[in-house]
């Protein structure tokens, strides 16, 4: 049981016995003690004032002393200062503590069995006219990152994508290959797939622009222009053919579709990101459009004279929303309809999250509606991961002028930063190749751009900074892989050196280690150790704070606190040169227990950590 459940359960037992009143558990507040104060869990009296007809510090000592008496195995001391009681644990609890962490490669995370709850998430959500960018990476990240997080509470999860694969900005990449392509491919260019479909879709709204000027010039409204310049117009004939199943149109659509998934791939593979299920707005739009139909007959939605079908949602407190056009053709809404159609037929879904920026938040709360309406039991609780945007020092992004940040570009930027940054230390390390100094590169780069983005809070706006992230100092990917390595060099060596036989395990020989050994009894340990083994024990908190808050961050945050925390005690405190044998084999222990976590909590944001830095 954790140190605070046996608190908070000898505290509302004693507040019974001394003022004659049940308290329930939520009254008991525990919190870490503030670095001023002896101790290290803190109990609020204040609520237990009422009770007890006194002044808060009388309170705090009356609990105080009963707390010494029910358990003196946990409360070594106590002080009181106001309305807040002080508590100094045992030395003993907190190796307890520690075997806990150090013998279940697994603490903090919750098993998941086959009747776990059903969580989808969906992210990515790429559009086949353009290479993913920097918005996409952030979505990435945060998706991967979320399920994860969702897995190691407990859930079964399954990871989706939508591509948008149908739309006039598709047919505007086709057309613009059609006119000036000559045949050109990936392979004969050298281009990946998504970057040279990317560079038409620029090229078309160049020369759209082109049009347009040139039509104001003439004495044409701008707005008129747009709509009748020429390229404009064929695209949407090339839309109308798409729509009408016309061979050639479909058949050079399914060729340059097949020509970015495979670049597409070749960038999550990158970002270390994948799938259990991929849907395609080309497949859900007519299923979304037969479901509408089916509400239309129920009498959920109403068609206007024109033709259109609406949803009045005005008993809602929203407005009324398009579902159908008067042509007949579908929108967004009709599209994520008919995909939570689709999936709702392949998996037994308890909760669906959606990993969408907040410039989408009405429409995520309208589909809520919408998808409750319709009879599917988790639309009126679906979730809307909202995420912020995300830019760079120089600016954002813009797709069609063709200044956006590639997501490919960055990610080969971030390992060759690495690589420049980190060669002086990769030097040093005895008989490593140019292929493993690479490999850590890789890493170190992939984790500074990952770490970067998803310890900033998502529902925020960021920057990003690749320079401040590549930097071995501060709250960085980098510091905490580094601190990783540094514990891992320990371990090495101190197995070298022991001659305790290895029975596998994560942390090698170290895996073996009982701390302090057979006996504990008299176990005095500092400050700084047991500060270290109380972050250790909030790591089963921030992942269930993480899952309920949906919010990755927190856990990026702990690593950072934790790395952080390890440090100062490895600069206080010897390990492997520690004289005591029970002290050194105790701080290797907490050493290997750190190591573990540290890779957990990096693991669950999909950051690697390397064996040496």
């Amino acid at each position: 049981m954790k140190i605070e459940n046996k608190i908070t359960e000898a505290v509302m037992q004693i507040t019974e016995e001394l003022y004659g009143q049940p308290v329930p558990e939520k009254m008991v507040q525990l919190q870490q003690t503030r670095p001023e104060f002896e101790g290290q869990i803190t109990l609020v009296v204040f609520p237990f004032t009422k009770m007890s007809h006194k002044a808060p510090e009388q309170t705090a000592q009356e609990i105080g002393e009963a707390l010494k008496e029910k358990l003196p195995e946990v409360v070594s001391k106590y002080n009181a200062v106001k309305g807040f009681l002080n508590l100094s644990i045992s030395s003993e609890q907190w190796i307890d503590v520690l075997r806990e962490i150090y013998e279940n490669p697994r603490y903090g995370f919750t098993p998941v069995t086959e009747d776990s709850p059903l969580v989808m998430i969906e992210y990515s959500s790429p559009n086949t006219n353009k290479p993913l960018h920097l918005g996409h990476v952030r979505n990435n990240l945060l998706g991967w990152a979320l399920a994860k997080v969702m897995e190691a509470n407990g859930n079964r999860v399954v990871k989706t994508n939508i591509v948008n694969d149908r739309g006039i900005h598709i047919c505007k990449s086709m057309l613009a290959w059609l006119k000036w392509g000559n045949g050109e491919t990936p392979e004969s260019s050298g281009k990946k797939g998504d970057h040279l479909i990317g560079d038409y879709y620029v090229a078309f709204d160049k020369h759209y622009r082109e049009e347009v000027r040139e039509l104001v010039a003439q004495g044409m409204d701008e707005e008129q222009a747009k709509q009748e310049a020429p390229l404009i117009k064929e695209a949407h004939e090339m839309l109308v053919r798409w729509e009408q199943n016309d061979p050639e149109v479909r058949s050079l659509w399914r060729k340059m579709n097949e020509w970015v998934y495979a670049g597409f791939d070749e960038t999550y593979k990158a970002l270390g990101v994948s799938f259990d299920k991929i849907y395609y707005e080309s497949e859900t739009y007519l299923e979304g459009k037969e479901k509408v139909e089916e509400g239309l007959e129920k009498g959920l939605f109403y068609r206007r004279d024109d033709g259109s079908v609406w949803a009045d949602l005005t008993k809602e407190g929203l407005d009324e929303k398009l579902l159908l056009r008067s042509d007949g053709t579908s929108v967004y809404m009709t599209q994520d309809i008919g995909t939570a159609k689709l999936r709702f037929q392949d998996y037994p879904i308890d909760k669906m999250i959606y990993v969408v920026g907040n410039e989408q938040n009405y429409h995520f709360q309208v589909l809520s509606i919408l998808l409750d309406k319709l009879g599917f039991k988790w639309g009126k609780d679906l979730v809307h991961f909202s995420y912020g945007m995300v830019e760079l020092p120089n600016g954002k992004m813009k797709s069609r002028e063709g200044t956006v940040v590639d997501a490919d570009d960055l990610i080969q930027t971030m390992v060759a930063d690495a690589r420049q940054m980190s060669a002086d230390k990769v030097n040093k390390l005895e008989g490593i190749t140019d292929e493993e100094a690479q490999e850590i590169a890789r890493i170190v780069g992939m984790g500074a751009l990952k770490y970067f983005i998803l310890k900033v809070d998502a529902r925020k706006n960021m920057l990003f900074n690749p320079e401040e992230s590549i930097d071995f100092n501060g709250n960085t990917g980098p510091f905490i892989q580094y601190t990783y390595a540094r514990i891992r060099s320990i371990l090495r060596k101190w197995e070298e050196a022991s001659p305790v036989p290895s029975q596998g395990g994560g942390n090698g020989k170290a895996a073996n280690l009982l701390p302090l050994g057979g006996g504990r009894e008299g176990a005095s340990l500092a400050e700084r150790e047991i500060s270290l083994i109380q972050k250790l024990q909030d790591f089963q908190t921030t992942v269930r704070q993480a899952g309920q808050d949906y919010n990755p961050s927190c856990i990026a945050n702990y690593c950072y606190e934790l790395a952080s925390e390890y440090n100062r005690f490895y600069h206080d405190f010897s390990v492997l040169r520690e004289e005591d044998a029970r002290k050194r084999q105790f701080r290797i222990a907490l050493s290997a227990a750190v190591g573990q976590v540290i890779k957990n909590g990096m693991g669950l944001l999909g950051i690697e950590v390397p064996e040496r830095m």
